[in-house]
């Protein structure tokens, strides 16, 4: 498969080699990354974006891409995330397919794609190479860090690995850990693309892309992404026109059959298999507990101490009712964490049926709530 890389999409260089956490290391590697506003000459007015899973760095548009991007009602001159004030970095995940490294990448060892010769990927190896792209723009301190699903998680890697780096922390519908239920959606998100029989242990090539397997595990992800409550409200029980309806036995009937099939078909040809199983495990290993002395008695780390080890001045964590994903109870122990740490800290639940992706549609709720938190630094 070949990077789908958006256009004026900018790139920092890692370190050569650049270490991973669970072994190996890359060489040649690089960050892709996007930036709105201006540095100010005292450079503390940057605000880094990390971002979930599938997302680029085109958060929104800019003068090297007038195209709207992902988070196009959230950042820019005069939103929520004000470009007129803040210089906004928005940086793409290590291991993604949309312009950082990743096993859709060329390893210049061997000259053709990484594919499964990518080392292991973490959640921390995403964080400190946000780290390295921060520092080679020249910022000592970021005024914020702001995560978003597994951005949430690779801001807080960010922040107790890199103590000093942020004075202060959004944390949108992320997690400190992964949950069994997250985990076990993620599980047979894999399962899904590997027992595809083009994924042919991740040597697949365009003309024998793993479709199906793609296509299922999208299927599976957008149900958790979205609220029962919301799938009831949109589309009911409402069956496709007879014209519509799929002729094959067992085959489309509803109309939230066809809006699944209609999406998936969408994101499968435009993200690589390999980048989605690497990315996902990563999310499926973190703990910030690993990170804390403290351990309970069987051998797991105490993730609350792991957040109050973090060192900001004031924090935001916000999610959705409805998200069953990453639910409230992880932003709250989020802030409650580090309130613990000497951080000024809230959490704030939100009344969104939209469930996890609500930070993605509900602009009217989280809009406000990120631009009422940024207000005060």
């Amino acid at each position: 498969m070949t990077e789908f890389i958006p256009p004026g999409t900018r790139y920092i260089d890692l370190p050569s080699p650049f270490p991973m956490k669970r072994g190996g290391e890359l060489h040649g590697a690089r960050i892709a990354y996007e930036t709105w506003g201006t540095l100010n000459p005292a450079r503390d007015n940057a605000v880094l974006i990390v971002t979930g899973l599938s997302p680029d760095a085109h958060a929104a548009a800019n003068d090297a891409n007038p195209a709207p991007g992902w988070w196009e009602a959230m950042v820019g001159p005069g939103k929520a995330i004000d470009s007129d004030r803040w210089f906004v970095v928005c940086v793409n995940s290590l291991g993604s397919c949309k312009g950082s490294t990743g096993p859709a990448s060329i390893n210049p060892d061997t000259g053709d794609l990484y594919r499964l010769d990518f080392p292991e990927l973490s959640i921390e190896d995403g964080a400190d190479a946000a780290a390295h792209v921060v520092r080679e723009l020249g910022i000592e301190q970021l005024a914020c860090v702001i995560g978003n699903s597994m951005g949430g998680m690779t801001a807080l890697a960010l922040l107790v690995k890199h103590p000093g780096i942020a004075r202060s922390h959004v944390n949108i519908s992320g997690a400190a850990k992964a949950l069994p239920f997250s985990i076990a959606i993620r599980s047979l998100q894999r399962e899904a693309i590997r027992l595809d029989p083009n994924w042919n242990n991740g040597g697949y090539e365009d003309a024998s892309y793993p479709e199906s397997g793609m296509r299922m595990a999208r299927k599976m992800g957008v149900i958790t992404y979205r609220s029962a409550l919301e799938w009831d409200g949109r589309f009911g029980r409402v069956r496709l026109d007879s014209d519509r309806a799929d002729d094959e036995p067992f085959g489309l009937e509803f109309e939230v059959e066809s809006y699944l099939e209609a999406h998936a078909r969408r994101f499968v040809r435009n993200f690589d298999p390999n980048c989605y199983l690497y990315l996902s495990r990563s999310m499926d290993w973190f703990d910030l507990g690993d990170y804390c002395a403290q351990r309970s008695g069987d051998g797991e780390g105490n993730t609350r101490a792991g957040l109050a080890s973090i060192r900001i001045d004031k924090a935001l964590a916000i999610g959705a009712a409805t998200d069953i994903l990453f639910p409230l109870q992880q932003q709250r122990e989020i802030a409650d964490g580090l309130r613990a740490g000497g951080a000024d800290a809230r959490f704030l639940p939100l009344d969104s049926p939209q469930g996890h992706d609500a930070f993605l549609v509900d602009f009217d709720r989280f809009g406000p709530a990120v631009r009422s938190f940024l207000d005060t630094l």
